[in-house]
């Protein structure tokens, strides 16, 4: 390995300095570093200062660690035998560095994006990606902790440039192979065009099927045509009749020019490496020639959040001196679910839904994070079944909306692969933040769209994410131990079959037993040949139609309506299927007479609060239990009951 970081004077920028390498990081490149938020002082940590650089890491493919990485052998190397990839970083600290609190927080991109600004300090964008205006910091919450931040960017099928993190890795030219992707258009334009995942190689090669769900036999109508119109590109002449806006395309195709997208992973472990552990005057974060990091937590939202899982699954946590990574992760929204991005002609991107392919490479076994064996694959696995073999193992909080549990198999993480309850070990913890979609930005409001049967629930789970930031914090730092897990269980009774979920008869909750399953198929044949389904369960709900287990966040603890992981599409649009990524709201009668003229067996907003001031103190008490039980911040309580008080607490359509 190339030992020594190269300087590279940048012309109008700041050079990185020659020093000693303590991980496989060769080159960081400052390419401004500058005051962050106008100059805004956070209570008790003071400023920030915003660096924005280049790491270029340098990989031996012969490592183990290394040769997990798909194709790696087939990389082109430098004069030293390594595979480079050069990844955008940037961090934040305090511009005084003893003033931090000694973490740093790795916020793992989604699609090149920052998302622990908006769900930590409820910032919209695009404040969340500058880190210019005073705004920008929103509630300061990460700041007034006085958290080192780091966005590493990992996604090399991404275009890298202002405000969105990628990384430039090798690409195999001329390699060929075969692909496919999977489109809902949602619109009736005809023909309709798509964009590929990897280009076309022959353009002959190209074929396309359509089917109303996944489960449906695929179909070639006559009329039915595909034709390139792009490297990646092409058009879709669709059936004049039979499906609607929301059927599923599947296209296969000869791809070419793979890139070696598994050196994410390795870009992600030696850049928060090399942040942690290097005390030159190349790290950002580096002081009187130590890193001034203490601990580490690595955080991602959906994407990022299943990187995470994969990136613990295949053994990256354990840095190339064989120390741990991360001290502490947290997958946000990843449900039971990793990535397709180690594989030849991977897609990152893919976020398979209903009613699409279930048995995914992004969806296969391990799902939770002990070990146990699979008898329709024949193996043994578990997430952390690398990490223990060398102790590098992290604290985890696996964290989820509920909408995860409806249509992204959470319901994996808590039982075995023949649906029995199973225990977390004792290093995890798992809480379904209840009556949530998959990813509200704060200030989010209720929409209706043609697509979706309901009103879209607007739940913003940054209260009960910044709580239990600070139990992680403290778990890591002290080893106090955070809240249990909040999750539904089958031990528990509430974790049921889909059937069983939901009460029927509620207006505005039209529930079919509708959720995401689970299969595995045979990948190597286009099409995937099925070879089995594995038992997925949804929460179970109250008489008001809302999950009885997890955390429930105020409007639900106190509600004035039904919130929602879950919202049926619409007629013409794949109706009895979920729509991805939503949630639903449905609110209550405000009176009794109302309630009863509309049939509806949920008691009146009348009828569960004498007045306002009552409704006011449900919520201040429900507040003071969520404090006690760590599951809620003070500051956020004191909002919510101020938020109840000026009747904006609950969000109605």
């Amino acid at each position: 390995m190339e030992r020594t970081l190269r300087a590279c004077m940048l012309a109008g920028g700041i050079g990185a300095i020659a020093s000693p390498a303590l991980s496989e990081v060769i080159r960081f490149e400052v390419l401004e570093s500058v005051p962050a938020f106008q100059g805004r002082s956070f209570e008790g940590v003071g400023t920030y200062l915003r660096v924005t650089g280049r790491a270029t890491i340098a990989v031996d493919p012969t490592d183990p660690r290394n040769a997990v990485i798909a194709d790696i052998e087939r990389a082109p190397r430098n004069a030293q035998g390594r595979v480079e990839a050069t990844a955008d970083v940037v961090v934040l600290r305090p511009a005084d560095p003893a003033r931090g609190n000694g973490t740093l927080l790795v916020d793992v991109p989604n699609r090149g994006t920052k998302l622990a600004p908006q769900l930590f300090d409820d910032v919209a964008q695009p404040g969340a990606t500058r880190a210019e205006q005073a705004a920008d910091a929103g509630i300061g919450f990460l700041h007034r902790q006085g958290y080192a931040m780091a966005w590493i960017g990992w996604q090399a099928d991404i275009p890298s440039r202002p405000n969105q993190l990628a990384m430039t890795a090798p690409v195999l030219t001329g390699i060929t192979g075969p692909s496919r992707d999977e489109i809902i258009f949602d619109h009736t334009r005809n023909p309709a065009t798509a964009t590929l995942t990897w280009p076309i190689a022959d353009a002959a090669s190209l074929a396309v099927t359509v089917r109303g769900h996944w489960a449906d036999a695929r179909q070639t109508p006559a009329g039915m045509a595909i034709r390139a119109t792009g490297p990646r590109s092409v058009e879709i002449t669709r059936p004049a009749s039979g499906f609607d806006a929301a059927a599923l395309y599947e296209v296969t195709y000869t791809a070419k020019d793979p890139i070696v997208l598994g050196l994410g992973f390795a870009a992600t472990r030696d850049v928060a490496a090399f942040l942690r552990r290097d005390g030159s005057a190349a790290n950002p974060l580096a002081a009187q020639g130590r890193s001034t990091v203490q601990r580490t937590i690595g955080f991602g939202v959906s994407q990022s959040g299943r990187f995470l899982r994969d990136f613990l699954w295949q053994g990256f946590n354990e840095d190339m001196r064989g120390r741990m990574v991360f001290d502490g992760v947290i997958p946000h929204i990843a449900g039971g679910r990793r990535m397709a991005t180690n594989y030849r002609f991977g897609n990152p991107g893919r976020n398979a839904r209903h009613p699409q392919d279930p048995a995914w490479q992004a969806d296969t076994f391990p799902f939770t994070y002990a070990a146990m064996r699979d008898p329709l694959s024949g193996r043994t696995d578990g997430i952390l079944m690398r990490c223990r073999l060398n102790g590098t193992c992290p604290k985890i909080m696996h964290t989820d909306s509920e909408h995860e549990w409806w249509a992204s198999r959470a319901s994996l993480i808590v039982t075995d692969v023949a649906g029995n309850h199973i225990d977390l070990p004792p290093d995890v913890r798992a809480y379904m933040v209840a009556g949530t979609p998959h990813y509200a930005p704060p200030a989010d409001s209720v929409r209706r769209a043609p697509t979706m049967a309901l009103p879209t629930n607007p739940m913003h789970a940054g209260p009960p994410m910044r709580a239990l930031l600070v139990a992680m914090e403290a778990w890591i730092a002290e080893g106090v131990e955070p809240p249990a897990s909040r999750v539904p269980m089958r031990a528990h009774g509430t974790l049921v079959e889909a059937a069983q979920a939901v009460p029927a008869g509620i207006p505005g909750l039209p529930y079919a037993g509708i959720y995401t399953g689970a299969a595995i198929s045979d990948q190597s044949v286009l099409p995937p040949r099925l070879i089995g389904e594995y038992p997925v369960f949804v929460p179970r709900a109250d008489a008001d139609g809302m999950a009885i287990a997890g955390i429930r966040m105020l409007p639900l603890a106190v509600p004035r309506a039904s919130y929602t992981g879950w919202n049926p599409r619409a007629e013409g649009f794949g109706a009895g299927t979920l729509f991805p990524l939503q949630g639903a709201v449905s609110p209550f009668a405000p009176t009794r007479e109302a309630r009863l003229a509309a049939n509806d067996p949920r008691l009146s907003i009348a009828e569960r609060y004498a007045d306002n001031a009552a409704y006011v103190a449900a919520v201040r008490a429900a507040a003071d239990r969520a404090v006690a039980e760590r599951l809620l911040l003070p500051e956020d309580a004191q909002r919510a009951v101020e938020r109840a008080q000026a009747g904006t607490l609950a969000q109605l359509p």
